[in-house]
This record gives C-alpha cells, structure tokens and sequence, in this order.
C-alpha cells in the first residue's frame, strides 16, 4: 500500500489520483472519506468537535484503508503526527512525503482558502509557521518527494522512489517491483495477481543454492505446491536443449495451462524459463525474479524471451510478458563483484539513454554506486520501463536499448563468452560514441566521459587484442536487429540522448 503525504498544498490528491491510475490501483482521499461520512465539510467537524474529534476520525479512515488492501491513500497534513497511527500506517505501506517550496504551497492553497481550518486566516503567516513547527516531523519520512513540477513527471518520480511500475503496450499489463526483502513475500505476491499453482521454480544450480529455499517457503506457506527445476549456469547452456529439458521437467510436474512457472535468477535463466512458458501448452503464465544485476535493470523487463543458436545471440524467441517481476535487491549480497561490475555496463547504458543523474551516480565510481544498489537498480529500470512502454514491440525508441549491443554482443560471441554480458556491452558503447562522434553527431568530449565512466567501475573499453576482427565483423552481420539486410545502429548524442536506426556504412573502421 502507498502513503501520500506532506503539508498542506503539497499535491496528495492530485498525485494521488494520478499515481493511482498509473498503477492502476485504487485511491482514496482522507479528506473526502471523512467528509462523506460525516456529511459535514471538515470546517464544520473542526466546529463542532474540534481537532480531536476530527483526528479520531482520520484514525478511524485510514485504519479502514488499511484494512481494503493494497491501493493508493492521500493523508491530511498533519495525519501522521500520531505516533501510534503514524506505527500502523508504516507498517501497513510505504509513505512517501510531498514536499514544494513555500510560494508554490500558497499558490496553490489561495484557491482553497477557508476550506482547511488550520489555515482558515491569515494563510502568508499562518502557513509559514504551521511548516517550521512540523518540519522536522516532515523530513523524518525516508521517501522524500520534490512535487513541485507538473503532475505527471511527479507521479514518475513517486514511481522511481517506490520501485514500483506497471507495464503496458504487450499485452495484459503487469507490475515491475523493486522491493528490498520482496524475494520472502514472493508466494503472497503471487496470490495477489491470482496465479495458480502448482508453481515450477527454474533457476540454476548456482543460484539456487543461495536462494531457492527462500522462495520455495515463501511459496509453500502461501499454499502453492512447488517443483523446483535446475540447469547449469553458464550462456553456453542458453539453447533450445535447454528449453526442450524444461519443457520435459513441466510436463512431469503436471504443470497445466493454469499454473505458474517461475524463474529464479540470471539473465540466462529468465530468457530461457519466460520462452519455454510460452511455447508450453502455448502459453503458461510466468513470473520472473532475477537474481543479478544485470537481469534486474535489463533482462527480466520487456517481456523477451530466447534462446541462443550458434551464430548469435538470442536469435530465436518470442515476446511474451509475465505476470509479474520482482527484483530484490538484497540478493545481490551474494553475487560476485566481477558480476555486479558487468551489470553496471547495462547501467550505465540506461543513463546515456535516459538518465543524467543516474549517469552521474555511476560518475562517482565503485564505491558510491555499490553503497546503494537499491537506488540504482530503481532508477536504472525506471529508464527501461519508460521505454519499452512507448515502444513495446521494438518498432523505432525502443531500439535506443541497443546501444552497445550490436557491436557487444558480437564481442561477447567471438570472446566464447569469455568476456561477460556487460562488459562486451561496455566495449560496444565505447565503439558506439566513437561512432557518434566520427559521424558529427556527438563531439569527442563524449566519448572521453562514457570512456572514463566505465572504466573507473572496472570495466573494459577496448576489444582485447586477441579477439578476431574479422569474426566480429561476421557476428554483427548476422545481428537480429537487421533491417533491409543493413546494420542499424543506436548511437549516443549527449548524455540523456540516443539517436536510433543510423546506417554506418564503413562501421567496421571502427574496429581496426
């Protein structure tokens, strides 16, 4: 459940209602909750029953809120400052706190002036005073939000600080959560979204080993039966045998079309896991929670599923969304930092598209970026989200999520995938502001700061020595992303601006 709060003028209703809708969940207004009931406006309550009376009544809604179950709530300015609700409303949800400056505040409460009683006179010193009392009640709330702006960049905001997201354009939507300890609440999550069992948990056997047991008793004592499936790690087992050996494992779990398959870890196995549900009685619904970095911000979202054939990645697959996905970022506590370098590369690929501040996060280099992965792996997937929902079936901004890729990843194949995902992501958005600037459409500038960025997080910016050029040139002819049997490359302009579908005749220049 979702807390607006904040003082007065500060936009809950507007962002509530908003947000709400973007979330397609319900809303609720205090205010117009308590007002309705008692069939008085709250002028007249504060009259006749004074603020006690009134704040028994806020209780009173909002423990009713609480108990109708996940939705958005807009609270009254001064709600919170109950110690004992302010306990069961944290408890219940997240509270996010709205806050804007004093002038935009009283431009926006002169219209409603007389409509709330502690601000019924005098509202130029009123107000003022009313925020230096409860200041520091206001900044003690975790989530704060600068609302401020238009309504629509403040929803998107409130959405980056919650971790939460609904996508849309493919399909049924389905929420995209970002949600430290969500791995344990994941058979509640489930039962939320009315998904049937029995559940097929995929993962491989590295990554089960830390974390299967989890999912497994959060799903069981949700009341799911439960049959766990392994692979191996490793991208050189993402083949259709693979899948073919899932499809196999699901049938001897009397998996129907009902039931649930859910994917538990990397990249590798979420691609795989998310295209065997789709093909498995021509379609299972499926859940994802991927377990690395580098799934977290970019694989597990967009609803790609695949598998590998020898000439290139990921050249067989089908689009097909799950139901939900749900990345904990408190399971990174157990992956390599050689890993959790990699997925920076995808990280630092969504800054360039989309984000200067997160691109500015991973400026401050290794030690500022993995003090927090909670923020970055909320922001980085908030740039995803917003583009593959303009954008769903890949036909024009979509493809701004290639940059580094189609150099990279034929890198990553000519490498015997010896180079990680990430780091041949690296390599190629290197490459690619390189090319940017030999066709004029960045300046050298950009290329020495995405250059310098990657490598002060440990990655690489140079294709090694040893790799075949001539191969490399080979595997990106045969890229899935071809369009008139041409090469179409995404490359970068400035930090926070991709430009798609660029014919680079003479690309291969480039790697010379």
């Amino acid at each position: 459940m979702i807390f607006l709060y904040g003082p007065p003028g500060a936009g809950k209703s507007t962002v509530g209602r908003a947000l709400a809708a973007a979330l397609e969940l319900p809303f609720w207004d205090a205010d117009e909750a308590i007002e309705q009931r008692a069939g008085m406006v709250i002028p007249a309550i504060f009259a006749q029953e004074g603020e006690a009376g009134f704040r028994a009544r806020e209780a009173a809604v909002i423990a009713d809120f609480i108990a109708q179950g996940d939705g958005v709530a807009a609270l009254g300015g001064g709600a919170l400052l109950n110690a004992a609700l302010r306990a069961q409303v944290e408890a219940a949800g997240a509270v996010l706190c709205l806050q804007a400056p004093l002038a935009v505040l009283l431009q926006r409460l002169a219209a409603a002036e007389g409509e709330r009683p502690l601000l019924s006179t005098n509202l130029q010193e009123r107000l003022p005073h009313l925020l230096a009392q409860r200041a520091a009640h206001y900044a003690s709330f975790a989530r704060q939000l600068d609302a401020a702006g238009e309504p629509d960049a403040v929803v998107w905001q409130a959405q980056i600080q919650l971790g939460r997201y609904r996508v849309r354009g493919m399909g049924a939507a389905y929420d995209a959560l970002v949600r430290r300890g969500g791995l344990a609440q994941l058979g509640d999550l489930l039962r939320a979204r009315g998904l049937r069992g029995p559940v097929a948990l995929v993962s491989d056997e590295n990554v089960a080993g830390f974390w299967a047991e989890t999912a497994v008793a959060s799903l069981q004592s949700a009341g799911y039966s439960t049959h766990t499936i392994l692979m191996p790690p490793g991208e050189e087992h993402k083949t259709l045998q693979t899948v073919a050996n899932f499809w196999e494992a699901f049938l001897a779990a009397g998996l129907e079309r009902s039931s649930t398959a859910v994917a538990l870890g990397g990249g590798v196995v979420g691609d795989l896991a998310g295209f065997a549900a789709a093909a498995y009685l021509r379609g299972v619904p499926w859940v994802v929670v991927p377990t690395s970095l580098l799934a977290m911000v970019d694989a597990s979202l967009g609803g790609k599923t695949g598998a590998d054939l020898p000439q290139g990645k990921n050249l067989i697959g089908a689009f097909y969304p799950p139901k939900l996905v749900l990345a904990d970022p408190d399971v990174l506590s157990t992956l390599p930092e050689v890993e959790l370098r990699s997925g920076l590369g995808e990280v630092v690929k969504h800054g360039i598209i989309g984000d200067p501040a997160l691109f500015d996060l991973c400026a401050r280099g290794w030690t500022a970026v993995s003090a927090d992965w909670d923020e970055l792996v909320r922001r980085a997937t908030a740039v995803k989200i917003a583009v593959i929902v303009e954008d769903p079936y890949e036909q024009g901004r979509r493809a701004a999520l290639n940059l580094g890729h189609t150099i990279g990843h034929a890198v990553e194949l000519v490498s015997g995938f010896q180079l990680r995902h990430g780091e041949a992501v690296a390599i190629g958005t290197v490459l690619a502001a390189k090319l940017a600037a030999r066709l004029g459409l960045a300046d050298g500038g950009l290329v020495d700061e995405v250059t310098a960025v990657l490598h002060n997080l440990g990655l690489p910016t140079q294709i090694p020595a040893e790799l075949d050029r001539g191969a490399i040139i080979q595997a990106v002819g045969v890229d899935k992303k071809r369009k008139g049997g041409k090469v179409k490359f995404a490359l970068p302009r400035k930090i926070g601006d991709v430009q798609v579908g660029i014919d680079v005749p003479d690309w291969p220049q480039i790697l010379m």
